[in-house]
């Protein structure tokens, strides 16, 4: 398949290869299609990347590995779209969380009835988990059903509010906040359960 390069790309190509940093030459290789260069990207950042799946995918080695082909697919396929400004990370984050959202939206199990948070069902979230370690907490995080766990994944970890987790998982907002605190309330039952 070939790409079509956008104007940074080529003013990019055009300065000598001495001048340009290892980085940008992995890149430019990888826009060029070496299949080399494509490689040694994906070995560099698939592993963080897959930790971002498994965040969603954590029962499911299957989807996972087909959510991160997709994902390096989407990144390969828009490279020539970076533009050398912000973290690197962060632009293949920001690809990767997005085809779990696709995934998520396509693959979730729709609730007969979509629930709705009242006022009055806000749960208080101040649990003392000074006793659980960061690795069991998030196993106890990775208990909640699959809707409560994309919802307070999206919430927590990728920062997203509940306009951006509704539209990535085809919710209300208020689907998005009621799924939030029944996953908090899950979870501070569980860690009170824990801590016993």
């Amino acid at each position: 398949m070939i790409q079509a390069l956008n104007i940074n790309y080529l003013l990019a190509n055009s300065t000598s290869n001495s001048q340009k940093s290892e980085f940008e030459l992995l890149i430019s290789d990888c826009i060029a299609q070496k299949r080399s260069a494509q490689r040694k990207l994906y070995d560099i950042y698939a592993p963080a990347a897959y930790g971002v799946v498994k965040r969603y995918m954590y029962d499911n080695d299957q989807a996972a590995q087909e959510i991160l082909n997709d994902a390096f697919f989407k990144i390969f396929t828009k490279l020539d779209q970076y533009t050398f400004q912000g973290a690197f990370e962060g632009w293949i984050r920001k690809i990767v969380v997005n085809t779990v959202a696709d995934y998520l939206r396509k693959n979730l199990k729709k609730e007969q009835h979509k629930q709705e948070l009242k006022n009055d069902e806000y749960v208080d979230d101040s649990t003392p988990i000074d006793n659980v370690s960061h690795k069991e907490l998030l196993k106890i995080v990775q208990t909640l059903p699959e809707v409560q766990l994309a919802v307070f994944n999206l919430y927590v970890f990728e920062q997203f509010s509940h306009k951006e987790i509704a539209n990535a998982l085809s919710l209300s907002e208020n689907n998005s906040r009621w799924y939030l605190n029944d996953a908090r309330k899950r979870l501070k039952e569980k860690i009170n359960v824990y801590m016993k």
